[in-house]
């Protein structure tokens, strides 16, 4: 096993969390740029949402095909396949001519990311040791971020000065040198056994996930959390360029830096996991995200950006807890287990779009205040929930005992 600390963990953790980079980087580089198209394809900031959530819908179908096949070939394979068809699909989008063409190979996008991050937790969680997993978990997350918020600042950056054809190119041609890296240093699996089950029993294991409320809930809770998370930076890139901010996409993209609260506090949560109850984390992040909501409703760009940083941190905290929790929690089938997770993660996200979005064009920011705060409230209910599970469920396996 990876130990923590351990030359071979520094080396696996840093092409992990490279691989992590480029996929977000890749996969929000259209968000500071959705005013943008809404202008050249002459569409309605709902309708351009479709951008976003084409990418995200289509990483979301299809985690848990790339999971499932991972369980026949192996956890690296799956991943760096995943990489390699990133700046196919890339090439392709700069031949789109209509708005719904884009649309469609965004989807495409998403399938092509989805094998690494489908699969990336498992590996972990295989090959380190349990007290090294919480942390690279938490490392990973944080490359999650820091991908983020280098694509959105690629892409408003790159697209004022070269276009958005010319941010694509750019993205491109990074990825594929960060390939050649994340090929040589990612190891090769040692604790890795081939599944001879069938994709039918393979569909079994899904089912009992969902039918487990330790790993229902919490997927559930990260649907959510992501839902407001992300499309509460969408809409305020729409609320920035607009009247009576007027502000250009370039300088607007430099709100995702906020995501930086969200590295930091992705470390800090393995602390937390590994010295108090995960529920009071949960509720913890929850609770900031909320008040980051709050703070950015005051109609001054200081305020916003304090409450996006807010946002930012409670989200993530919120997030790596969640998503740790799957991946211990699950007894069988663990790649299955953080695909499903992110399914709920990533549809939360694309349907939150739509929601908080449209939100926005009927009520301006003080109905996008109310519906975050509603869905935040839900997921109050739902961590409450979970802990009620918690303590009337007796656990099958031990876990670990982390010393620090």
């Amino acid at each position: 096993m990876i130990e923590l600390n351990s030359p071979a963990y520094r080396k696996a953790t840093f092409a992990l969390s490279f691989g992590s980079f480029l996929v977000f980087c890749n996969l929000y580089l259209f968000q500071p740029m959705l005013p943008v198209f809404a202008n050249t394809f002459d569409v309605t900031a709902t309708k351009v949402n479709w951008l976003l959530a084409a990418s995200t819908l289509g990483l979301s179908v299809s985690l848990l095909p790339w999971a499932m096949l991972s369980e026949k070939i192996g956890r690296r394979d799956v991943m760096l396949t995943s990489l390699v068809l990133i700046p196919l699909v890339s090439i392709a989008s700069l031949w789109a001519e209509s708005f719904w063409t884009l649309v469609l190979l965004r989807g495409l996008m998403g399938i092509a990311l989805a094998g690494y991050a489908a699969v990336a937790v498992a590996y972990i969680a295989e090959e380190f040791s349990p007290m090294a997993l919480v942390m690279a978990v938490g490392g990973y997350i944080s490359a999650n971020s820091i991908g983020g918020i280098s694509g959105r600042l690629a892409g408003g950056f790159l697209s004022d000065a070269f276009g958005w054809h010319g941010a694509v190119i750019g993205m491109t041609a990074f990825t594929v040198l960060g390939i050649g890296f994340v090929y040589a240093l990612l190891p090769s699996q040692q604790h890795f056994s081939a599944s001879n089950t069938s994709f039918r029993a393979q569909f079994s294991t899904i089912r009992s996930h969902l039918t487990n409320p330790l790993l229902l809930l919490a997927m559930m809770i990260g649907g959510i959390n992501f839902a407001i998370f992300v499309n509460i930076y969408s809409v305020t890139a729409f609320r920035l360029v607009d009247a009576p901010f007027n502000l250009p996409v370039s300088l607007v993209s430099t709100i995702f830096i906020c995501y930086l609260a969200g590295t930091l506090t992705s470390k800090l949560s393995g602390r937390w996991a590994n010295r108090h109850s995960v529920f009071s984390g949960l509720l913890l992040g929850t609770g900031i995200t909320m008040l980051g909501v709050l703070v950015a409703s005051v109609d001054a760009i200081s305020m916003v950006i304090v409450g996006l940083l807010i946002v930012g941190g409670g989200a993530f905290f919120t997030h790596s807890l969640a998503y740790g929790w799957v991946s211990r929690k699950a007894q069988q089938g663990k790649a299955t287990a953080t695909a499903l997770y992110l399914v709920h993660y990533y549809v939360g996200g694309s349907l939150g779009g739509f929601y908080l979005i449209g939100c926005w064009e009927y009520g301006r920011w003080p109905l996008v205040t109310l519906g975050a705060m509603s869905l935040a409230a839900v997921n109050v209910l739902l961590i409450h929930l979970l802990g009620v599970r918690e303590k009337t469920q007796t656990p099958s396996v031990v876990e670990p005992t982390i010393v620090k």
